[in-house]
C-alpha cells in the first residue's frame, strides 16, 4: 500500500476532526495499518478553521504532518482558499457543492459533491456532512473498507447519532461512486 495523506479542513463543529480521528482509528485497529492524526482549529470553538491531518500507511511514519494532501476535503470557501494548494500534482480535492466555488487552478481533480444537503435531507440532520464526506474519501480512496469505519463509527458516535450518521456514511459512498 503506499503511503496516503489526507487534509479535511472546515470550521470548527463541522466535525472534521472527528473525521480524521474515525479515519486514522478504522485503518490501525481493523485494518491493521499505520496511522497518524494531528489537528489545528482557531481560537474560536465554532465557526473558527479546523483543520484535520491523517497519514495512513503499511509502512512507519515518521513525520505527523501533511504538507500536500493525497486527498484534500474543503468543506467551507474559507478552507478551500487557504489550503487548495496544499494538494500533492495528481491528488483529489473534494468540497462540498453548496458551499465551495472552485476557484484555484491546481494539479488535481477537483470534485464537488453535494455533502451537506445529502446530510440534511437524505440522512436527516447536517450535523452528518462530516461523516457522509467520509464516506465519499472512503470511497475514492479504498484506503479502508467501509466496514471498518462503520465500527468506529459506532464507538465513537453518540447513540442518539448513530444511525443518522450511519445512513450518511452510506450517502457518502453512493455520492463517491460516479467518480472511482
Amino acid at each position: 500500500m503506499a503511503r496516503l495523506r489526507f487534509i479535511f479542513s472546515g470550521s470548527g463543529g463541522q466535525g472534521v476532526i472527528t473525521a480524521g480521528v474515525i479515519l486514522g482509528e478504522a485503518a490501525v485497529v481493523f485494518e491493521g495499518l499505520n496511522a497518524v492524526q494531528a489537528q489545528s482549529y482557531g481560537p474560536e470553538a465554532r465557526g473558527g478553521a479546523a483543520r484535520s491531518e491523517v497519514i495512513i500507511s503499511d509502512e512507519p511514519i515518521n513525520f505527523p504532518r501533511v504538507n500536500n494532501a493525497n486527498l484534500l476535503t474543503c468543506l467551507t470557501q474559507v478552507a478551500y482558499d487557504k489550503y487548495a494548494t496544499a494538494i500533492r500534482p495528481g491528488g483529489t480535492i473534494l468540497t462540498d457543492a453548496g458551499h465551495v466555488e472552485i476557484r484555484k487552478k491546481v494539479d488535481a481533480r477537483q470534485i464537488q459533491l453535494p455533502l451537506y444537503e445529502t446530510a440534511a435531507e437524505k440522512a436527516g440532520h447536517p450535523m452528518s456532512m462530516n461523516i457522509c464526506m467520509l464516506g465519499a474519501v472512503v470511497a475514492l480512496t479504498g484506503v479502508v473498507g467501509p466496514a471498518a469505519v462503520n465500527n468506529v463509527i459506532t464507538v465513537r458516535i453518540p447513540a442518539d447519532f448513530l444511525e443518522v450518521n450511519r445512513k450518511a456514511f452510506d450517502l457518502g459512498l453512493e455520492l463517491a461512486r460516479p467518480y472511482l
